[in-house]
């Protein structure tokens, strides 16, 4: 199983953005969304020139050096589901060594997956970071070019394993953060577990694709804004950057 391949967009041997601590970070290549605002358009691809192909053996002698620094690993992408059964094989092999299984193994996800997928992921995985783009399928269709029925199964069945790190809710002003759709969503992630973290992302145009460069950045006064409106209605654990 250790001898699996996956293909990796990038690798960052610390972060300390993409999960709790000083992490590990692997992307993955390919993503089956089609996000306007994606901040890692070269990602989406199934393959590129700019992503290579590494086993899982390999992908442990990369974090090796580092792992005295590191408090866990996260893999992104992409799409980390895509690659369900690398990521399974790569979380397993830093379980069963003993000098890597105190890391804490995250992913971070769209949510674009099915349940089988998880029901694979979960008992290798500490947690699990999910987005949500939009709870108006009409509108996540728009921002991401499919709907979301099984990103918002996702965040039910990764909250009901105890698994749920955070929801990320990417807000772009004058596209998806009036004051009614940030209560709905509130309230529905809220009927999933009344003390979810939710972390709130405001949009930043570098790196993005055309269309979605032309679109306002959230700035401090939207950020505040955000940050008033779901304490409001309940978010306890809210984090806005």
């Amino acid at each position: 199983m250790r001898a699996l391949q996956g293909r990796v967009a990038d690798v960052l041997p610390f972060s300390w953005v993409d999960g709790p601590g000083n992490r590990f970070v692997v992307f993955l290549q390919g993503c089956n969304l089609d996000c306007l605002a994606c901040h890692n358009p070269h990602t989406i691809p199934i393959e590129s020139t700019h992503s290579r192909v590494v086993d899982v053996d390999a992908l442990v002698g990369e974090l090796l050096p580092v792992a005295p620094f590191l408090s866990g690993v996260t893999v992104s992408g992409g799409e980390a589901t895509l690659q369900a059964a690398f990521v399974r094989a790569f979380f397993a092999a830093l379980a069963a060594d003993e000098g890597l299984a105190g890391l804490t193994r995250f992913i971070d996800s769209s949510g674009a997956a099915p349940a089988g997928v998880w029901d694979m992921l979960l008992p290798v995985a500490d947690g699990v970071m999910l987005d949500l783009k939009a709870l108006d399928p009409v509108q996540h269709r728009q921002l991401t070019g499919s709907d979301n029925e099984q990103v918002l199964a996702s965040i039910r069945r990764v909250a009901t394993s105890g698994k749920l790190y955070e929801v990320r809710l990417l807000l772009v002003p004058g596209v998806n953060d009036d004051p009614e759709t940030l209560r709905t969503t509130a309230a529905w992630l809220l009927d999933v577990d009344p003390d979810m973290r939710i972390k709130v992302l405001g949009f930043r145009s570098h790196g993005v694709r055309a269309r979605a460069r032309q679109w306002p950045e959230a700035g401090p006064v939207h950020l505040e804004r955000y940050r008033a409106e779901l304490a409001a209605v309940g978010v306890r654990r809210l984090e806005v950057v």
